[in-house]
């Protein structure tokens, strides 16, 4: 699996148990998963590149960074309006598309129900997030979505993925790489990650 990376941070080791937590209430579930979203896209996104900017300081002038890349968001509806939204307290202005897509729960296929995607140039960096990497299904159509509308630069974000989902969605997208904050033991016989932490979307959004 040398395109993924596990990020790895206490503040990540402890939101992530409390996301785990079958005890834990709607909104100490979201603040951790808000906690947990930044520091992995922080991770995702550390390779933007940059360019100077010449600046006055209240004393000198100074040669400062912006960020160079155009960054476009594409979160799988809907728990990775989640993301999206620690997203935004340091990328207040990207670009957004949504792919929506509903798990059947007895094939555990998706299906998408809309989509709707920006402009996409070869330059773009696009970030496709979902907190639960599973079966790989929802990610990979997701993927190859934005790839048609001609995307190059892609980095999937995820914040528990199954070893079955990593496997499928590398096996169709070996040139997407993937930053989780963890890889759990498996799959049960209901496509849900063990032990995982539930329907993230559910108890995100008290559903």
């Amino acid at each position: 699996m040398k395109n993924v990376s596990v990020v790895s941070h206490p503040l990540i080791d402890h939101s992530l148990t409390i996301l785990r937590d079958r005890d834990t209430k709607t909104e100490e579930f979201r603040r951790h998963a808000d906690v947990i979203s930044k520091l992995i896209l922080i991770e995702a996104t550390k390779h933007l590149k940059l360019m100077d900017k010449k600046i006055e300081t209240p004393l000198a002038p100074f040669v400062g960074k912006e960020l160079q890349d155009d960054v476009i968001v594409v979160p799988v509806l809907r728990a990775g309006l989640a993301m999206l939204i620690a997203l935004r307290d340091f990328l207040p202005a990207v670009s957004v598309g949504f792919i929506g897509l509903e798990r059947d729960e007895k094939t555990a296929i998706a299906r998408e129900y809309y989509k709707k995607i920006p402009q996409i140039f070869t330059t773009h960096i696009v970030l496709v997030i979902d907190p639960m990497l599973a079966t790989g299904g929802s990610m990979d159509d997701t993927v190859a979505a934005v790839k048609a509308k001609g995307a190059k630069r892609i980095v999937a974000v995820s914040i528990v993925s199954a070893p079955e989902g990593i496997k499928h969605f590398s096996k169709n997208h070996p040139d997407v790489p993937i930053i989780t904050a963890a890889i759990d033991k498996q799959l049960n016989d209901k496509a849900y990650i063990v032990p995982g932490l539930g329907d993230f979307g559910d108890r995100y959004f008290g559903t």
